[in-house]
């Protein structure tokens, strides 16, 4: 199985462009990413499983298919992961949402520490989706994997609108098991470690605080 998914959608590709235009304004740039948010996590859920039921239709019994067994909840990363988590509950009603906030440690090693985590008390039995809008040096994804994994998840996806080969390969090295769905694989990182070509500081857009 391919554990790196680049989702090509044309929809989903013009929205990250015009998410990547330093001219897009923060209530657009919202409303962008809230719209990724339910794309990716529509191609995310594509494996869930089904099983055949029979619905009586205003015509005759209809033999269908129903999501069976596995349930699903959200993990955005604070904060810019918040951003995806409307779009996806719109998709998926019945989702649980969790949160994590994850920042770097102030002695300059670029080392991140949990600050908050709260999931769903049944997140053992839950396929979980961690978003966040970027996966740059990806240390504060493999943090949150790993944190969710401790609370028992057994099947944990990533979700990210752009990310870059080093975020892409620290989630490899450190969680192989992790399947990993971005908008877009940008070249890299600078050394302010903002993603290039990128977005930009995804949480300062979304949220007008620069």
């Amino acid at each position: 199985m391919e554990m790196l998914k680049i989702l090509d959608h044309p929809l989903l590709q013009h929205k990250v462009s015009l998410l990547r235009d330093k001219n897009t304004g923060s209530k657009e740039f919202r409303e962008l990413v809230s719209e990724i948010g339910m794309l990716m996590s529509y191609e995310a859920t594509r494996d869930l499983p089904l099983k055949q039921v029979e619905v009586q239709t205003p015509v005759a019994i209809a033999k269908t298919n129903i999501i069976s067994g596995r349930k699903v909840a959200f993990v955005p990363i604070l904060r810019a992961g918040l951003g995806m988590v409307t779009g996806a509950v719109e998709l998926v009603p019945a989702a649980k949402v969790g949160h994590i906030g994850i920042c770097r440690d102030e002695d300059g090693s670029g080392n991140v520490h949990v600050y908050y985590c709260k999931l769903p008390f049944d997140i053992k039995e839950r396929e979980v989706i961690i978003m966040d809008l970027m996966l740059g040096t990806g240390k504060t994804a493999v943090k949150a994997i790993e944190r969710v994994k401790e609370s028992g998840a057994k099947n944990v996806k990533f979700m990210a609108v752009v990310a870059c080969p080093e975020g892409v390969g620290a989630i490899r090295q450190a969680h192989p098991d992790v399947e990993i769905y971005c908008g877009a694989l940008d070249e890299g990182i600078n050394e302010d470690l903002y993603i290039v070509p990128g977005i930009g500081d995804g949480g300062d857009r979304i949220f007008g605080t620069k």
